[in-house]
C-alpha cells in the first residue's frame, strides 16, 4: 500500500559542503521507508557524478532523473508519487515556482535542495522565492576553509585564485574550484 505524504514545500539551502544533498537524501529515504512513492529530479547540466543519481559529497546517493528544463518534470511524474524530490534547484529557471506549488497543490511533497547564494554572495537563482514560499525552511552550515568558523557563502577559486565578480554566476564543479567560507573569509574581487 503506498501511503500519502502531507502536502508541503520544504527547502534545504546553505553554501557549497553544507551538507544539502545530504540532508535530501535522507529525508528521501526517510519517505521511501513510510511506504510514500518518491521521484527524484535534477538539473541535467549537474553532471559531476553519474548523470542518472543524485549524490553527495559525502558518497551518499539516490537514482534521479535528470532535467534539460523543469517543466520536464511532468512527463516522468508518475500518477502514484506522493513525494518529489528536487536537488540543485537553483540551477532551473522561473517555471520551477509555479511547478513546485502545482505539485504542493496536487498534494504531493516536494522538498527541494539549493544554494540559497552564488559565489558572489548573492541571492541564486529562483531560491529566495522558494524558500519564501515554502512551509520549512532549513538553512545548514558548513565550515569555513580559513578560520574553522561556520560558513555561509561559496568561495570560487580559479587558479589558486578567488573568482572576480563578473566571471560566469554557473560553473559546475566540485572541491576543485570552491570552498566554503564564512562572511569574514568571502572574498568577491571586482564586487
Amino acid at each position: 500500500m503506498v501511503k500519502k505524504a502531507p502536502a508541503a514545500i520544504e527547502v534545504i539551502c546553505g553554501s557549497m559542503f553544507c551538507g544539502k544533498t545530504e540532508e535530501l537524501i535522507r529525508r528521501l529515504r526517510r519517505a521511501i521507508i513510510a511506504k510514500n512513492k518518491v521521484q527524484v529530479f535534477k538539473p541535467i547540466i549537474d553532471d559531476r557524478y553519474i548523470i542518472e543519481r543524485v549524490h553527495s559529497h559525502a558518497g551518499i546517493e539516490i537514482d534521479a532523473i535528470p532535467l534539460a528544463e523543469i517543466t520536464d518534470l511532468y512527463k516522468y511524474l508518475d500518477p502514484e508519487t506522493s513525494v518529489v524530490g528536487i536537488d540543485e534547484a537553483q540551477f532551473f529557471g522561473k517555471e520551477i515556482v509555479n511547478i513546485v506549488d502545482d505539485l504542493a497543490n496536487q498534494g504531493i511533497r516536494v522538498i527541494l535542495a539549493g544554494l540559497d547564494m552564488d559565489f558572489r554572495g548573492e541571492p541564486f537563482g529562483m531560491m529566495p522565492v522558494l524558500m519564501a514560499k515554502a512551509e520549512k525552511v532549513d538553512k545548514l552550515y558548513a565550515i569555513c576553509m580559513v578560520c574553522g568558523e561556520p560558513a555561509t557563502r561559496t568561495q570560487r577559486i580559479i587558479n589558486g585564485e578567488p573568482a572576480n565578480y563578473n566571471d560566469p554566476v554557473i560553473i559546475v564543479g566540485a572541491s576543485e574550484m570552491y570552498e566554503a567560507r564564512c562572511k569574514k573569509h568571502h572574498i568577491v574581487p571586482g564586487k
